[in-house]
Order: structure tokens, then sequence, then C-alpha cells
């Protein structure tokens, strides 16, 4: 990884569980399944089982893994069962959901049952009901993290060109106030531009988001995005995560900088994301407390 600080330590530091040869991978969309796979047999796993969802996952996957198994978006019954078939004890989540997708499910009797208890329908408390759901056919839902350290860049990663002082000011700014963001259970990135909020991310999503920070910024452009963790992560899913797509957007947007925070950000497809920073004189950085 170009620049980063290979002293930095991993905040997050996870270990598999002991003997663990078949892993279930729950693939949502974009290149993260990919990375997971790749890196969870480079490291010994003898047999992988993916669910895929219909109209998410990319049907490429199935070449990275043992079995895929097919299923849509609700279908809670089906994907425990494609996982308590096949012998799988410990799986891993990877990858999005679309957010419009959310609402566009037909769930089955036990997902009907299981949003029905949540008081609070997010990410969190919605993934945490799913993996309670599993426990109890004994598929235990563990971090991915022992598979991604390697693609997560530490304080002092750095591409692009060089920060200006305003630019300096802020990241600072932008990164106390996404945090906030992220403590609420709003958002996870926000847009700014001269000590002044452009866009905080909702239900939309990270590229939405950059879209409308980005137009908001004027026709000169150079506004900065920051994307955090939240508090007290659940380090088996939603991990903040950017890549070529991001950057893609980040210039069409008129982004001149996007901050991730040190050590809780995956960076993926880092040859294309570095090619794109220096074509589009955009500064990717990390930044922490």
């Amino acid at each position: 990884m170009p620049q980063s600080n290979s002293n930095s330590p991993i905040a997050w530091s996870s270990e598999p569980p002991k003997n663990l040869e078949i892993l279930g991978i729950i693939a949502g969309s974009h290149s993260l399944p990919f990375v997971c796979a790749k890196e969870a047999r480079r490291l010994g796993i003898k047999k992988i089982v993916a669910v895929a969802f219909e109209n998410e996952t990319a049907p490429s996957l199935a070449n990275e893994v043992d079995e895929i198994v097919w299923i849509k978006v609700g279908q809670l019954t089906k994907l425990i069962e494609a996982f308590t078939s096949r012998g799988v004890r410990h799986c891993i989540m990877a990858g999005q959901i679309a957010p419009r997708n959310l609402f566009d499910i037909r769930p089955d009797f036990k997902a009907v049952a299981m949003l029905f208890r949540l008081k609070e329908k997010n990410a969190h408390t919605v993934f945490n009901a799913i993996g309670e759901e599993l426990l109890k056919d004994g598929v235990e839902l563990i971090t991915a993290l022992p598979w991604l350290q390697p693609n997560m860049p530490g304080l002092g990663f750095f591409l692009g060109p060089e920060l200006t002082m305003v630019e300096q000011s802020d990241v600072k700014f932008g990164y106390n106030i996404a945090k906030e963001i992220s403590r609420l259970e709003i958002g996870q990135i926000v847009v700014v531009k001269d000590g002044t909020v452009l866009a905080v991310e909702g239900f939309e999503g990270t590229d939405r988001c950059l879209q409308r920070g980005g137009e908001l910024a004027g026709k000169k452009g150079c506004a900065v995005a920051v994307k955090v963790a939240k508090p007290n992560h659940d380090l088996r899913f939603d991990l903040p995560c950017v890549g070529e797509r991001t950057l893609q957007t980040c210039a069409e947007a008129g982004i001149r900088v996007l901050a991730l925070e040190a050590n809780r950000t995956i960076l993926l497809e880092q040859a294309s994301v570095e090619r794109l920073c220096h074509q589009s004189k955009i500064t990717l950085v990390t930044v922490a407390h």
C-alpha cells in the first residue's frame, strides 16, 4: 500500500476461530466479498460457501468460492439453511445491500418476526438480529477483520497532492462532525468546505452524499469529504469501505480531498485508487484524533 505507515497498529485486532476450515460469506455488492474469499483461501480455509443476493452480488463471485446459493433480500430462512445444510458453523458479512432494496424486500416469516421485535431499525440493530437468528441454528457471525486488516491503512497513509492549510483545517472539522453523526446512527461520511457542512450521509449512502456535497460546493468545487467508523462499532458488519467507485464519484463531484479514519476503513482496489488520485488530483489521506 503506497506511503502507508507500516508501524501503525491495527486498532481492531482479531483472530479467527481456531481450526476454522469452512467459512460462510453473506455476500453483498461490490468487491469486498471477492477480497474476503481470496484472503480466506490464501490463509488456509478449505471450503467457502457464499450466500448471494439477486440483483446485488456479482455473479462472478461463483469463481472464488466452492458453492454459491442465490436468494432474495429478506429470505432469512433460506440464508440460514444454506449454511446449516452445508456444515457451515462460522460466517462473515461482506459487501453492501443497496438502501432502496431494504424497502423493496419481501421478508419471509422468520424475517418478519425478527423485524417486528426491533424497536429501532438501522444497520446495527438489523444485522445484530440476523446474527442472533443465525446463532440459534448453530452458525456464528464473526468479524471479517482477520482477512481484511492488510487492506486497512494506518495513520500516515497519503496519496495525491499536498493539503493546503484550509484543507487540513476542513479535514479536522469534518472528522469531528462525522464522528458525531455516526454516533447518532445517521451516517458515516460528511462533505465540508471552508468550515461549512455541505452534506451529511443519510439513507441514500456514500455516493449520493458525495454528489450532493460536490454540487453544493459550487463551480470551483474543492470540497473535503471525511469518512469514519461508528464509536464502539460492531466489527462483524457495516465496516467503512472505499474503493475505485468512491474515487470516481469524488472526481465527478469535484471533491478535492477524501479523508479516511486510520485503521478503521477498508481500502479496496488500491492500484486503481492510486491511479485515480493522481489523474484527478484528489488527495486521499488518513485521519485520527
